[in-house]
């Protein structure tokens, strides 16, 4: 079991704010933290990967204490049993991907794995090639199985996936689903996409100002208990109009047609075609793909 409790002043963007969360993590769970930019979702990863120190807290991983202001303690991020994959990469350019992976390996012994996951993710043939020479969902894969790797406690992932296009990161949700099915690392996944929620996740926090504001399993949190009674379509999309910044999609209800306004964020992965749940929330229309 994960506890963490942490309280930290933060400068954002929209001004400054009080991150102050308590929350705990079960063995073997695939939790999200999803909200707005600016609301201490990176922080949180990196309060726990020892990147950045609260002001207070604590935080415990199993039986170890990594971090106690009331007692001193702050283990050093080396000693901390983390892999944290952004969407940066931070692969070493003047490595090939086998150096990449070879590097990560705390056990020599355990070289038998790199080429048992670079199958897995289809990167056998690219082995000899040095990142330059990668795109970049190829350059994702390497820094998920790098990470994997390292053997962690915890997998903590911070939108690795938003710099990849809708089709590659369709693929890349099902591995990193078929990464955590095998290896069953506690992991904490930060993203702002609903399908990505929906497919991956155990759990899910919903962050506002700073706080953790509502928590359960994504069909709790966005299904029956988020939506009103009075408003609620099942439907298919028949089409999708990006407009500037937005996406207006067209729903067949019955012999009836609604259009809904959507962000280009929401309706990344929408397809037309696809069953939706149309309802209401806070009296704004809303689509869930189900």
């Amino acid at each position: 079991m994960i506890k963490i409790r942490a309280k930290k002043n933060l400068i954002t963007s929209h001004g400054p704010i009080r991150l102050e969360v308590d929350f705990q993590i079960l063995d073997k769970e695939f939790i999200t933290l999803f909200g707005p930019s600016g609301v201490g979702k990176t922080t949180i990863l990196r309060m726990i990967a020892g990147l950045t120190d609260p002001d207070e807290g604590f935080i415990q991983v199993d039986d170890e204490v990594w971090f106690d202001s009331d007692k001193g303690i702050n283990r050093p991020i080396q000693e901390r049993q983390i892999s944290f994959v952004s969407q940066d990469y931070n692969l070493f350019p003047n490595m090939t991907v086998r150096e990449n992976l070879e590097y990560a390996l705390k056990d020599k012994k355990d070289e038998s794995l790199i080429n048992e996951f670079l199958e897995m993710v289809h990167l056998t043939e690219l082995s000899g090639r040095k990142p330059d020479m990668l795109s970049g969902g190829q350059k994702q894969r390497v820094a998920l199985i790098r990470a994997l790797l390292r053997k962690p406690k915890i997998f903590l992932l911070d939108e690795p996936l938003s710099a990849v296009d809708l089709e590659l990161r369709l693929k890349l949700q099902d591995e990193i689903f078929a990464l955590y099915n095998q290896f069953k690392i506690p992991t904490i996944f930060v993203t702002h996409n609903l399908s990505e929620i929906f497919k991956l996740a155990h759990q899910i926090f919903i962050m506002e100002e700073g706080r953790i504001v509502r928590f359960g399993k994504p069909s709790e949190v966005f299904g029956e208990d988020a939506l009103s009674g009075k408003f609620k379509f099942v439907g298919s999309i028949l089409e999708l109009e990006k407009e500037d910044f937005i996406c207006i999609v067209t729903v067949q209800i019955g012999n009836n047609l609604t259009r809904v306004v959507a962000t280009e964020e929401e309706a990344r992965d929408w397809r037309v075609g696809d069953r939706v749940l149309v309802a209401a929330k806070a009296f704004n229309p809303i689509i869930f793909k189900i």
